[in-house]
């Protein structure tokens, strides 16, 4: 017993000599220090003589310091012994190559694909040994070749990375499709390799690559993975009504499965394509058997109804509670049917005993948490926060970590922010911008930046405060006052010594927020004066690109004249190519001037 400790005691510690031999040798070849890689590669190689890393990385110490002919020697003795390994010829081949010599290093890679005729199993080692250095098409020979050869072997995967890395998107997408036409099960593996070419920009090369690839399959061999796949790109591309066709497609090959479309209509709704997304919720509450799903749609067709502000909303809450009623299946459609009554009716005591009552017969606590969450947004709105800061506390004890806890902290620090209570705002914010939501992550971010780079310094007012009020304000529906409390900003009682206002201490973000309270009141060309102000001032700020954006949308859907629209497009398009609104700015400017949008 003693004698098995000690060789396992042995072996464990030779592994671990050789790992941090290896980490040294890895250390000095990333500093150039080459010779001294060398020495450690060399003894590794000794001791592992069929370790390819070891061979790979010594060979490569010899040819940087110049000892070309070692590596000859090294290669050529290994060949003797070994002439089965025709991987060998590919490390020979490329040290010639290193020393220009065109010939005699083709003449070895010919003679590394020969050995696959003999062997291909050794394909997979030649063709990666290839591909390091970056010799794609012998290396894509020499997986053909293998696959030629054993009709087992499946390299349609190396080869379709090859390609991308030589930006042949066609060949590449043909080889992932090829790689999913023998196996479904590659599906999401070839996904998330092509998400990497694919935009949201419907006329990028490799999406009409991509989209013509499939639609050549589909033709020739009709799967359902094409017809998920199109619906996938469609998607990416935001084109809803597209990925809808394709999806209703499946449907009616499975029609027992709802899931895909009504996913889609979520997506479509999360990125205000609420057109699209209907269209989906429609056909889901039309073809749906269960209750559950139908409430599920019925919901956001509610919500699509609210944010499209259509004079039947009331109506269409009645006629859901008359078909659903009003009780544990439909708590999140008692919750926005409350959160409609005080937003956009102005009804706040209606929504409370709507809520109160649904409280008294939830049964779980994820969805008393969620009327509690409303009751807060009420309770804000009509300016008791003390009372709402207890509920948004409250789910934040019950529900920790989850992302009902995390709206509540939320909440939390945007009630404290309204008080100008900015100190505790921020300690919410900081642990919301790591939130696992990226909604609440990025609404945490944006708020903490806010106040940060504008909070008041040593008692110095900075205008925040005054801003703060009238976001909370605008959140009670007194758009009017919260128009007044911004203009306060540049009366002459807020005048510093240098002359400057605290309205033109927080400049952007005043005229930013301004230009948003008229675009509510539908006074479309005051609210461009107050955007295109922030552009005067500094062209360059952090609300440019959105100042642009919003201007060209205002004058493409509320003012009808395209030829300004267009003009605003554009410089988003030729000045700030980084912005998020880069691919819906060129696609609204090609529709603008006519172009057919793939």
């Amino acid at each position: 017993m003693k004698k098995l400790f000690l060789l396992i005691f042995l072996t464990i510690s030779s592994i671990g000599y050789t790992q941090n031999d290896y980490l040294l040798g890895e250390s000095y070849y990333r500093e150039g220090e080459y010779e001294k890689a060398a020495q450690v590669f060399k003894k590794l190689y000794a001791s592992s003589p069929f370790n390819t890393s070891y061979l790979s990385r010594l060979i490569s110490c010899y040819q940087e310091t110049g000892q070309f002919l070692d590596v000859e020697t090294l290669l050529k003795d290994k060949l003797k012994k070994h002439a089965e390994q025709g991987f060998l010829y590919v490390y020979l081949g490329y040290n010639y190559e290193r020393q220009q010599l065109k010939e005699q290093a083709q003449d070895n890679y010919n003679l590394a694909l020969k050995t696959i005729d003999k062997n291909p199993s050794f394909a997979g080692i030649i063709g990666r040994i290839f591909k390091d250095y970056n010799l794609l098409d012998n290396a894509i020979l020499a997986y053909e070749k293998a696959m030629t050869k054993n009709e087992n072997a499946n390299y349609s995967f190396q080869i379709a990375q090859i390609y991308g890395e030589k930006g042949d998107y066609k060949k590449m997408f043909e080889a992932y499709m090829n790689l999913v036409d023998k196996d479904d099960q590659y599906f999401s593996l070839v996904q998330r390799y092509t998400s990497k070419y694919i935009t949201d920009d419907s006329e990028n090369e490799a999406n009409i690559v991509f989209r013509k690839t499939l639609l050549k399959k589909s033709a020739s061999n009709p799967k359902n993975v094409w017809n998920v796949l199109l619906s996938w790109l469609f998607t990416q591309q935001k084109q809803y009504n597209k990925a809808l066709i394709q999806e209703k497609a499946l449907y009616q090959r499975n029609p027992d499965d709802l899931t895909a479309i009504f996913r889609l209509g979520k997506i479509a709704f999360e990125n205000t394509s609420y057109k699209d997304a209907k269209a989906c919720f429609d056909f889901v509450t039309e073809k749906s058997t269960f209750n559950e799903e139908k409430i599920a749609a019925s919901l956001y067709l509610a919500k699509i109804a609210v944010a499209t502000k259509n004079p039947d909303t009331e109506k269409l809450f009645a006629a859901l509670f008359n078909e659903f009623g009003k009780n544990t299946a439909t708590i999140k459609l008692q919750v926005a049917y409350a959160d409609f009554l005080t937003f956009q009716k102005n009804k706040p005591n209606k929504a409370k005993e709507v809520l109160e009552a649904a409280i008294n017969f939830s049964s779980s606590k994820f969805d008393k948490a969620r009327i509690k969450l409303k009751l807060g947004d009420i309770l804000v709105f009509t300016g008791n926060y003390n009372k709402a800061l207890i509920y948004f506390s409250q789910i934040q004890t019950q529900l920790k970590n989850h992302e009902l806890a995390q709206q509540a902290r939320f909440k939390v620090a945007q009630t404290s922010y309204f008080k100008g209570d900015f100190t505790w705002a921020k300690a919410q914010l900081k642990v919301l911008k790591s939130s696992t939501t990226q909604m609440i992550a990025n609404d945490a971010l944006e708020l903490f930046l806010k106040i940060t780079d504008n909070e008041p310094v040593d008692s110095i007012p900075s205008g925040l405060k005054q801003l703060a009020k009238a976001e909370l304000l605008s959140y009670q529906n007194k758009n009017e006052e919260a128009l007044a409390e911004l203009q306060s900003l540049f009366t002459p009682k807020n005048v510093f010594a240098n002359g400057l206002t605290l309205g033109d201490v927080i400049y952007d973000d005043v005229l930013f927020f301004k230009a948003k309270l008229l675009i509510k009141q539908k006074k479309y060309e005051e609210a461009i004066i107050s955007f295109t102000k922030i552009i005067t001032a500094d062209n360059q700020g952090i609300y440019a690109d959105d100042v642009y954006y919003e201007i060209a949308q205002l004058y493409n859907n509320q003012l009808n004249n395209p030829e300004k629209a267009s003009e605003y497009y554009q410089k988003i398009i030729f000045d700030y190519s980084s912005s998020i609104y880069l691919v819906d700015a060129r696609n609204k400017y090609r529709k603008l001037r006519g172009d057919k949008l793939l």
